[in-house]
């Protein structure tokens, strides 16, 4: 999958969860990411993180960092 799209879908969630209180809009977008995402795509999310993360809005930046840090 092209890195635009990890980068738009995990910007997708986090826009989702936005509205809620912002440690439950990351933990919410970290637990979609984490159940219904292919660990290809987690990898390629996780190798963009480990690159700087650009793209990423700050509620997917985080739900993505607290997934790399329990992986």
């Amino acid at each position: 999958m092209a890195l635009a799209d990890i980068v738009r879908m995990a910007n997708q969630i986090s826009d989702f969860f936005a509205a809620y209180p912002h440690d439950t809009a990351v933990r919410e977008t970290a637990t979609h990411i984490r159940n219904f995402w292919d660990p290809r795509m987690r990898r390629q999310l996780f190798d963009h993180l480990a690159a700087g993360g650009e793209g990423l809005k700050p509620i997917a930046l985080e739900a993505g960092r607290s997934l790399l840090e329990k992986a």
